[in-house]
This record gives C-alpha cells, structure tokens and sequence, in this order.
C-alpha cells in the first residue's frame, strides 16, 4: 500500500509543474551579469589552455579560487562591467514593461 501512495504523489507533483508553468517570454531582457561572470568568462579560456584536459567542475573552483585570490583594485573594472550591465537591464526591462502593458491595452 505505501508504494501506491509514492506514485500517486509522484504522479500528481509532475503533473502540477506542467499545468501552472508559463512559456518563458523570448522578448523579455537577459538579466545583468555579475562581475565574477564578466571575470569567469574573461578567464576561462585562459583557466583551459593552463590546464590541458581540465573537467568542466574544475574549471569552476579554479575560476572561483582566483576570483576570491584579488583584491578590490584587481575586481574594480568587473564591478564597473556588471554595474554598467545592470543599468542596460534595467532600461530595457523598463522599456518592455512599457510596451508590454500598451500591447495589452490595444488587444
């Protein structure tokens, strides 16, 4: 009997996640990077050709290992990168919320 109930409870969570989930909007603005992204993207290649044959996890904890390695001079045009990103979002988020509510009120 205890088996039934742990498939019917299966059953039932797999089938809420399909019905309540929304189609992701291909219009709607990637968000802002943060600064590690802009250093892990920026070193990566750098991180591979170091360390031929390297796993993908590795790659990860030796980008987070030199991430944490610099100091505030060494992340400042990182910070400058993200916060410049964070503002192009948060424009174009403005800018599609905007029209967005203007498309629903033609319709």
């Amino acid at each position: 009997m205890p088996k039934e109930k742990a498939t019917t409870r299966k059953a039932a969570k797999g089938a809420d996640k399909s019905v309540g989930k929304k189609k992701k909007d291909p219009n709607m603005p990637k968000r802002g990077l943060s600064a590690y992204m802009f250093f892990a993207n920026d070193q990566r290649e750098k991180v591979r050709e170091e360390n031929p044959g390297i796993k993908f996890g590795e790659v990860g904890k030796v980008l987070g290992e030199r991430w944490k390695a610099l100091n505030e001079k060494q992340k400042a045009p990182y910070d400058a990168k993200a916060a410049a990103d964070k503002k192009r979002y948060e424009e174009e988020k403005a800018a599609y919320t905007a029209g967005g509510d203007e498309e629903e009120d033609e319709e």
